[in-house]
């Protein structure tokens, strides 16, 4: 089993007690013990329970984050992240700069991102990508 980054959806889908995403994250911990997500999407976690005042719910991010890893953002995956906008835009296949930066995160440090966005994700070369939440 390879090591994976949680994307936001997902972590999303977990929260809200997802029976599909939960046993992928039980399949997923028997393997690892953490898990592990980026900068970015602890930013829009956070930024988002904090707009709807929910500081109950972010209590309990804020736990279950403090025994899991969050990746930064480098200047390595900046550049990464760089390179995947340049390519993108020039083939006419834009993908939110957040998007970007959450793959450049991914790619640089070798870990497949989990997330339902597949159709923006898929268009990221270099990109391993799976869906924990099918159809």
């Amino acid at each position: 089993m390879d090591r994976v980054m949680i994307d936001t959806d997902i972590l999303s889908y977990f929260f809200r007690g997802d029976q599909e995403v939960k046993i992928k994250f039980k399949e997923y911990l028997e393997h690892f013990n953490f898990i592990e997500i980026s900068i970015i999407t602890h930013y829009e976690i956070t930024s988002g329970l904090l707009a709807k005042n929910a500081l109950k719910q972010l209590e309990v991010f804020d736990d279950f984050m403090s025994g899991n890893i969050i990746l930064p953002l480098t200047i390595n995956s900046s550049k990464i992240s760089s390179d995947l906008y340049s390519s993108l835009r020039k083939s006419g296949n834009s993908v939110d700069d957040i998007d970007l930066l959450i793959a450049g995160i991914a790619i640089e440090n070798n870990l497949t991102l989990v997330t339902n966005n597949v159709n923006h994700f898929g268009r990221i070369r270099d990109l391993k990508i799976q869906n924990w939440k099918s159809k």
